[in-house]
């Protein structure tokens, strides 16, 4: 087993003895996946860079292409050629994100209701540069060259679309998305602009609980009859509601005080029924979601006792 400081913390509360095996690899090396992928009949490509933005830079396009997109893009290649090297993947599941999801039509409308479909355009995030725009477009563009490669060599790939994923961790640091996610409590600024700019843009802001956005990946790798792109997303809320979910949980004082208002009906709905469909159910709702997420911060010490 490779074992190195960044995977002691997982490996010390790993239980299940010999079944988990750990490889060097690096996604930026050919044929770095192939001895960790050798007979495997199914792989999950969940790992991506969680830059957000970068500082200015005289040619923004090309550092961003070279230095995120670039990179992001050839490692999924890797992987998915070392796939294709074993003659014993059946399936890849990739981790997508709700980063790549607009509600808004070409006018600039909201949809009532969005589903796989309303993917946003590369040139929107390009022009625009929304708080958040690099992940988004790293994980836009590289599903669409992960589908392309995939149909040119006959690879099986479906795609989960994350919403804001949270609950319980076990990571060494507390997660970006959890962050973001709490950041009308802490008032951490940046983070808060991230959450505003996806609830601009989505009309809502959609969660799910990370046992769940594991189950489904494990549901779409064993089901026959998944393809394509599926939104997971357990139910949608407001700004403002998820404000008042946060603060009925943990008082704070540096909460967010403008997120406080307007408790608006959702204009959005991020639509989970593809997934559901397909006979997918989710365990856990918006109140259970927070409430453990913030138990967990409590824990780590990421929010202060009160």
């Amino acid at each position: 087993m490779y074992v190195t400081e960044k995977s002691l913390h997982l490996l010390s509360l790993w239980k299940g003895g010999d079944q988990l095996k750990v490889f060097r690899a690096d996604l930026q090396e050919d044929g770095s996946f192939d001895e960790a992928i050798k007979g495997c009949v199914g792989v999950f490509h969940v790992a991506a860079s969680m830059q957000f933005n970068v500082n200015d830079k005289e040619n923004t396009e090309a550092f961003v292409r070279a230095n995120i997109i670039d990179p992001a893009i050839k490692g999924t290649i890797n992987l998915l050629k070392s796939c294709l090297k074993s003659n014993s993947v059946k399936r890849v599941v990739f981790t997508s994100s709700i980063s790549t999801i607009t509600a808004k039509d070409t006018n600039g409308k909201l949809k009532s209701i969005v589903d796989e479909s309303c993917q946003i355009q590369t040139d929107t995030l390009w022009n625009t540069q929304a708080s958040g725009w690099v992940y988004a477009l790293s994980k836009l563009l590289t599903e669409e060259a992960a589908f392309k490669f995939a149909n040119e060599n006959g690879i099986n790939l479906v795609s989960v679309i994350t919403t804001t994923v949270a609950g319980p961790f076990f990571t060494a640091n507390v997660p970006a998305s959890v962050k973001v996610l709490l950041s009308p409590l802490t008032g951490e600024t940046e983070n808060y602009k991230i959450l505003s700019a996806v609830n601009a843009r989505m009309g809502s802001i959609a969660l799910v609980h990370i046992e769940d956005i594991c189950n489904a990946h494990i549901f779409l790798m064993e089901h026959a009859n998944a393809e394509g792109r599926y939104i997971c997303s357990t139910q949608s809320c407001t700004l403002s509601n998820l404000a008042a979910q946060l603060s009925k949980e943990y008082s704070s004082p540096s909460m967010l005080s403008k997120t406080q208002k307007n408790y608006d009906k959702v204009p959005s709905e991020i639509s989970s029924k593809k997934l559901k469909d397909l006979g997918f159910s989710y365990k856990h709702g918006i109140e259970e979601i927070v409430h453990q997420t913030i138990m967990c911060c409590l824990d780590y010490g990421y929010l202060p006792s009160v």
